[in-house]
């Protein structure tokens, strides 16, 4: 299945600043501006002091920026990218991304094929978003399985991989060493090493599997 064509109904976006009103998206702006202002000083190891010399801008009014208290004009904007040599724009980039949210609901996550399946392991993806700012891939698993499931202790994939247990028990290899999963279990292991359930110990058994890895792997 193509992860990057999921059911409409199973993605909702959100984008903060554009669903707010406009006296809460004006304070947004305020916010992104000074943390933007905050990182690039800090970036080159400026203090507040010596900014406040660079430019003329008070102590105050600068940390009033940089906590987002107030709106600076272009004018006070300018003078800022100046002084820490970066385009006015940039300031701005992190309004101006739009954040994603997915929300699968209960019993609607969607079923696909992986290397387990053909030992009817059920796998039910729980959402996705493709590109975004952090560079990391995020994939969530409701992994179920039942009495016609068989062991399958080989699967190898690039990226970090985390196991919930929530119901059920297994014993789960992970190179040369086997962990008993009990639920409230967590297991945490680069993906890259041989791995999978080795023994079923007690049935049904579900678990949450979120596999990482960066968008150009």
């Amino acid at each position: 299945m193509n992860i990057e064509k999921l059911p409409l109904e199973m993605v909702t976006l959100s984008q903060d600043p554009h669903s707010t009103t406009e006296g809460d998206r004006e304070k947004v702006l305020e916010v992104a501006i000074g943390r933007e202002v905050r990182a690039f000083r800090r970036q080159q190891e400026i203090t507040v002091a010596e900014l406040s010399n660079i430019t003329g801008l008070s102590i105050g009014m600068l940390s009033k920026i940089e906590n987002g208290n107030t709106s600076p004009s272009l004018t006070t904007l300018q003078t800022l990218a100046n002084a820490l040599s970066v385009p006015l724009t940039s300031f701005f980039r992190r309004f101006e991304e739009t954040r994603q949210a997915v929300h699968t609901k209960s019993g609607e996550g969607v079923e696909i094929d992986r290397d387990g399946t053909r030992a009817n392991h059920q796998y039910n993806l729980l959402g996705h978003i493709g590109s975004n700012a952090s560079g990391v891939i995020v994939e969530p698993y409701l992994i179920t399985l039942n009495d016609q499931s068989d062991i399958f202790p080989t699967f190898q994939h690039g990226g970090i991989e985390t196991i919930y247990m929530l119901e059920g028990e297994v014993d789960y290899r992970h190179g040369d060493e086997v962990h008993p999963l009990k639920p409230g279990d967590t297991l945490f292991f680069d993906a890259d090493a041989p791995h999978g359930p080795e023994k079923l110990v007690k049935l049904p058994a579900r678990y949450l599997s979120i596999i990482s890895y960066p968008q150009n792997a």
